[in-house]
């Protein structure tokens, strides 16, 4: 009997698996080179528009934040690289400056590299973005482990050097301590500061109006604290998101300043 799994002359039961296996392989390796040329195609044909790009951490509402930004239904679970492609939908806010905005597998730490490049559509969407929505998940215990992680990962697929916006992230879950430590900011302390070394021993957790205060003060990016789950503070990122785009698209495409600048 003909067909695909026939076993040849002299194989083993095993044997067929294993080639079934390997033809498997090849046929998929076939199939995502011709999909990368595509997306390759496709994002040649973006260059003029501005293009934004989610990332963050793993499970830190990146999903959920493109749904209500993007009014789109990208998939959204609770789950370790639920999103395992890079998704992009059209999106025009209130300034009407259309930009495409692109939803990004999310960083673990050690992320090994042979996984990373598995992932190459979605780290070409971040490499090649105008503009990154950097989010944290705030309620997390190790939230600033998770921004350096991240940090490092752009780092090491050169793109560290791009603006960025910082969103904090469920506001909603977070939980401060009673007699917390302050928040301190390294770049400011004196050589005599003892700092913890232990990292599996974290510091209280300051009220959440003591650390917008200190991000907002530290950070060098624009920086917003939300719940996309309650959707509190959406529209203050959506009116930082809309001034940032229209900033971008008026350095880089001359007839949109006269609108623009309205």
């Amino acid at each position: 009997r003909g067909g695909v799994g026939m076993k040849g002359p002299g194989e083993t039961e095993i044997e067929t698996d294993r080639r079934i296996v390997r033809d498997r392989i090849a046929f998929l390796k076939e199939k995502l080179e011709d999909l990368d040329k595509q997306a390759h195609t496709q994002r040649k044909t973006r260059t003029n528009t501005i293009r934004v790009a989610l990332v963050g951490y793993t499970n830190v509402g990146k999903s959920t934040i493109m749904n209500l930004l993007g009014k789109a239904e990208v998939f959204a679970e609770n789950k370790l690289f639920a999103t395992v492609d890079a998704t992009t939908r059209k999106v025009v806010l209130d300034n009407h400056v259309p930009f495409l905005l692109s939803d990004t597998v999310g960083f673990i730490r050690k992320l090994p590299t042979k996984l990373i490049e598995s992932f190459k559509s979605t780290l070409d969407e971040i490499r090649e973005a105008d503009l990154l929505i950097h989010v944290v998940d705030i309620s997390h215990p190790a939230f600033e482990e998770h921004i350096e992680v991240v940090n490092e990962t752009l780092r090491e697929i050169g793109a560290a050097d791009k603006p960025a916006l910082l969103v904090f992230n469920k506001i909603d879950q977070y939980k401060a301590e009673e007699n917390p430590a302050p928040v301190f900011d390294k770049e400011d302390d004196d050589a005599d500061t003892e700092w913890p070394t232990d990292q599996n021993e974290a510091a209280p957790r300051p009220p959440l109006e003591q650390l917008q205060e200190t991000y907002m003060a530290r950070m060098h990016d624009p920086v917003v604290f939300i719940s996309a789950q309650n959707k509190d503070n959406i529209e203050a990122l959506r009116e930082l998101l809309a001034r940032r785009v229209g900033e971008l698209a008026a350095k880089r495409f001359p007839h949109f300043q006269a609108s623009y600048n309205g």
